[in-house]
């Protein structure tokens, strides 16, 4: 075989194969295998598939190896035996050419999220696919093909984890959908001008979607690079039939759309799923018929298209122009807030009464949570619009990541912007197993700190694929911190993350062990941003005792349970009393090291709450608060 950077140079259109996994599965394999794992445990059906398509006219097949890094072998026990399976993919796809096809190592995403969107960094990333690339490099690939990317992020630490070990070409290729975007929102304009800049040697499309969303995308692509292209488009789109998913592109229908493809640029044609080896021999035929390829336009020096997509003269809101509330964190000052569930129905005004009386005693802003313990209530964003626009006084909006995937969040957090909410705290979530909705689905698509990087974009004036959304949003970015969480040096790495990613406060879980939150916060000094602990008066001893041992993170000292127990043998009402009473006597002996203090009211009392705040400066003498009046 020749090199194939000889291939790059050359006036021909060369053909890559179809679908591996659509091939496997109609030979009786099922979904629920590793069809990784086949390298090992059936390699002769491996190698006839790979066979069919160099019968087929294929000039270049990929590896069985789309999912074999550690993390997607991980669900099968497969871990330990990444190199094992990528040397024999290598190795059976080399047989299967037998000097008469290139092979090309095939590598996918992760299946993780990484920053800033995810917990997993760039380095470990690369690392997992270092691992791979070297099984792959050690069976005999000719090439590697990094396919169905949709985070630049990610298809980069694949490109640097292979370039530590080899100069062998690079074909990167991303996926995008319906409107000719990745899933982050980020055009073929866009992610082209970036591959282009990084080492691969060819760039491409494959998956996602059909020829036509393909060709669109393909021919804006060509604009932006001199690089050669490559195109392997599913086989049209999936439709359900009988319960089964079929490919329904014809071969004919492939053919016509690959001499498109060629016309506008592409080096490289192919298939994704659903295509098989009869879609590949019309192709090959097809693609032969036009080759030499026509010229085509090249690249400009200063492409207009990608210049468009970066933001220009995007001027970001100061942190004291955003709220009040984040103008008083901003300059130092002690800020006053307290927790208050929204409504269980679609009927607010109970909730909306309490939440005045808060307003006339002074308290700066309202908390207000998202589906806290993973239970059902009126939105969290909803409730905030209304406490408002009806009660003048500033919410904080929680806003947890259990519930929505990212274009979800994306579109609820423009919608938050411009309904004129602008404090947010950001939280991962309950899992729905902790509420009384078990059977619930999570989606989690990212946690706290991917959602930070993405207000933060926000902020600036781009959504998550970098493009321009005009007016950049106003939000005072807070996160959640726990100083009792049982993994306390996890939790220090995950806030300094979010402080990285563009947190400007924290808040923490009730506090009860006030010893811990100093200790904690003398371990995040490095860390400067300010801290607004969480205070929650207690009702009873059975109050203090859920607290403890069911409400992760907290840590309620046996000290207080004691004082708790004794008080609620007494009656209800003294017990309440010395909750009262210990709120307060936390709240001041921390009142020197946090920035501010959310009150819980629990069972949605605010009286509670407000009985606690009687301790601060701001609180008493003339502005103490009327007890009897919010009972």
């Amino acid at each position: 075989m020749k090199d194939f950077r000889e291939l790059l140079d050359s006036d021909r259109v060369y053909v890559f194969d179809g679908a591996v996994g659509t091939q496997l599965y109609t030979k009786g394999v099922y979904i629920n295998r590793s069809y990784d794992e086949l390298n090992l445990t059936a390699p002769d059906l491996v190698r006839e598939v790979h066979e069919e398509y160099v019968r087929a006219g294929a000039d270049i097949i990929e590896t069985n190896s789309f999912g074999a890094t550690r993390h997607k072998l991980q669900p099968y026990g497969l871990e330990s035996k990444v190199r094992e399976i990528n040397v024999a993919a290598a190795r059976i796809a080399r047989s299967a050419a037998n000097g008469n096809a290139f092979v090309a190592g095939s590598i996918g995403p992760l299946g993780l999220r990484i920053e800033p969107y995810g917990p997993t960094s760039f380095d470990e990333a690369k690392e997992i696919y270092k691992e791979q690339a070297e099984g792959l490099l050690e069976g005999g690939v000719d090439l590697f093909i990094l396919e169905t990317f949709s985070e630049l992020s990610v298809i980069e630490q694949a490109i640097k984890a292979i370039r530590e070990l080899t100069d062998l070409p690079i074909i990167a290729q991303m996926t995008i959908q319906a409107d000719l975007k990745t899933t982050f929102g980020t055009a073929p304009e866009s992610f082209t001008s970036d591959l282009d800049k990084l080492d691969v040697e060819v760039i491409g499309l494959n998956c996602g979607m059909g020829p036509t969303h393909v060709l669109h995308a393909l021919e804006n692509m060509r604009g932006v690079t001199s690089k050669p292209l490559s195109a392997q488009p599913n086989a049209g789109l999936p439709r359900d039939v009988q319960g089964r998913q079929f490919y329904m592109g014809s071969p004919e229908y492939m053919a016509e759309f690959s001499r498109r493809f060629v016309q506008a640029g592409a080096k490289f044609v192919g298939g994704c799923c659903g295509t098989t080896p009869t879609h590949i021999k019309l192709i090959a035929e097809s693609i032969r018929s036009v080759s030499p390829r026509v010229s085509v336009s090249t690249v400009r020096s200063e492409p207009a298209k990608v210049a468009e997509l970066k933001p220009v003269d995007v001027s970001v809101v100061p942190a004291e122009e955003r709220s009040a509330w984040g103008r008083k964190i901003a300059r130092g000052e002690f800020v006053t807030s307290v927790e208050v569930l929204p409504p269980k129905g679609c009927d607010a005004q109970k909730t909306l009464d309490s939440i005045r009386l808060l307003k006339e005693a002074g308290v700066d802003g309202v908390n207000i949570p998202d589906g806290p313990r993973a239970q059902t209530r009126m939105s969290a964003q909803a409730t905030a619009v209304l406490v408002e626009r009806e009660v003048g006084i500033e919410a904080v909006l929680h806003y947890c990541c259990r519930d929505r995937n990212l274009l979800g969040m994306m579109s609820d957090l423009l919608g938050a912007a411009a309904l004129g909410l602008h404090n947010l705290l950001i939280i991962t979530g309950d899992p729905p197993k902790m509420g009384p909705y078990p059977d619930a689905t999570a989606v989690f698509d990212i946690d706290s700190i991917g959602l930070t990087n993405m207000v933060n974009k926000l902020n600036h004036g781009l959504d998550l694929g970098n493009n321009p959304i005009g007016r950049p949003t106003a939000f005072s970015i807070g996160v959640g911190v726990n100083p009792g969480a049982v993994n306390l040096e996890e939790e220090i790495r995950r806030f300094e993350w979010k402080v990285e990613a563009g947190a400007e406060y924290a808040i923490t879980q009730p506090v009860f062990d006030t010893e811990q939150l100093r200790s904690f916060l003398r371990k995040i000094e490095h860390v400067k941003i300010p801290i607004v602990a969480g205070i929650w008066p207690l009702v009873s001893y059975r109050n203090a005792e859920f607290m403890h041992n069911e409400v992760p993170g907290v840590n309620v000292t046996p000290e207080i349970l004691e004082r708790m127990r004794v008080a609620s043998e007494k009656d209800k009402e003294f017990a309440r009393e010395e909750g009262i009473a210990i709120a307060r006597e936390s709240l001041l002996e921390v009142r020197d090291v946090i920035a501010g203090v959310q009150v819980s009211a629990p069972f949605g009392n605010v009286s509670y709450a407000l009985q606690v705040f009687e301790v601060l400066d701001q609180f008493s003498n003339s502005d103490k608060i009327d007890i009897a009046a919010v009972q």
